[in-house]
């Protein structure tokens, strides 16, 4: 199903009438030719509704390339021309700011290393205020939703109308197989907290290689996400950044169509009432784990007291572990992943230590 075919509750300003969104374009904007070609093949895919391409780049070491600068600007003016297309970029200052501004870019996102710092945030928006024009802000590097939130109150309270989230993932010291970790439930409860805004997920930054994009835009889809930020190059092996994770236009096309978008809702009447009983079904399974877990946390300041009276110490670790093992090798053998298993017992074990600590000092 294509992307487009979705009728969706879009919020305001950045709905096209066609459904989610898609951004699209290089990570970088490299020459002039290489940024017109390729937004030019993305404008033929039918597909695209913003071009995007970084002209500043903030990297972790310098000498890395940093982008383009001021003199990418005019390229986009031709890649609007040229395509009929809306283009956005990254800013991370005021001067970038104004000279966006001045350059007639249509859209503005703040990036995940400008995000973590309110002082430059705050810059942005006084920037940009009375200026009515649309902006992005991605979630922090670190996963700090109250800092991801506090940004987008730090934009919305300079008086800008048509603010939006882009979620791209959060890095984190050990990760193996994403370039920054998802953690789907931090995107959520942003969107819970600011349900009016749009939310874009950005699976290029979450997946670091390109095999992995489509999963993730589909698990964006899924969660009912507004849109995609995909990077796109007309030669992704030998891009000047990020070459792992871009894709040609043409290989872009096909996965935006291989992207099963689902209605948020249905109207018809028997579904409801099957899902219905699903859900209540879902319900007292619920009510029956609260239970078990209230009787569980009984039992472990029983455990606690048995401690304190035979002055032993709380945590026990072979006896963590031996559970833990337990644990993974359960749910293993059914379906359960290991990074569900470990998060549930890791937060079981912590409020059972909690609970005989409570036990053990009073």
């Amino acid at each position: 199903m294509e992307l487009k075919k979705k009728t969706t509750k879009l919020q305001s300003w950045i709905s096209t009438g066609r459904g989610p969104i898609l951004i699209s374009g290089p990570c970088s904007a490299e020459t002039e030719e290489q940024t017109l070609e390729t937004s030019k093949r993305l404008a033929a895919t039918g597909k695209v509704d913003y071009i995007r391409a970084g002209i500043w780049k903030p990297r972790t070491r310098p000498g890395s390339f940093e982008g383009v600068g001021e003199k990418g600007l005019p390229w986009l003016q031709k890649v609007k021309e040229e395509t009929g297309l809306p283009v956005t970029i990254e800013v991370a200052n005021a001067a970038h700011v104004e000279l966006s501004l001045k350059h007639g870019i249509d859209m503005l996102w703040i990036g995940a290393r400008t995000a973590v710092n309110p002082f430059a945030v705050q810059e942005i928006a006084e920037a940009l205020r009375g200026v009515d024009i649309p902006v992005l802000i991605k979630n922090p590097i670190n996963a700090d939703l109250a800092l991801w939130i506090g940004s987008t109150e730090r934009l919305i309270q300079s008086g800008l109308k048509r603010v939006g989230a882009i979620h791209r993932g959060f890095s984190n010291l050990g990760e193996t197989h994403y370039r920054n970790r998802p953690q789907w439930q931090l995107a959520i409860a942003y969107r819970n907290e600011m349900p009016e805004l749009p939310l874009i997920c950005d699976p290029s930054h979450i997946c670091g290689r390109r095999e992995l994009l489509q999963h993730v835009s589909q698990k964006a889809m899924d969660l009912d996400f507004d849109g995609l930020m995909l990077e796109s190059h007309i030669d992704p092996d030998n891009a000047w950044s990020d070459a792992a994770q871009q894709v040609t236009p043409e290989a872009l096309k096909d996965l935006i169509n291989s992207i099963v978008v689902r209605e948020p809702q249905f109207d018809d009447e028997t579904s409801h009432d099957e899902l219905d009983m699903l859900r209540e079904k879902i319900n007292h399974i619920d009510d029956e784990l609260l239970n078990l877990l209230n009787n569980r946390m009984k039992v472990a300041r029983n455990i606690g007291q048995f401690k304190k009276s035979n002055n032993i110490t709380i945590l026990q670790k072979s006896r963590w572990n031996m559970i833990l093992e337990k644990g993974k090798e359960y749910g293993h053998a059914h379906g359960l992943s290991e990074a569900f298993i470990q998060a549930y017992l890791q937060s079981v074990h912590d409020e059972s230590i909690t609970q005989q600590e409570r036990v053990m000092n009073d």
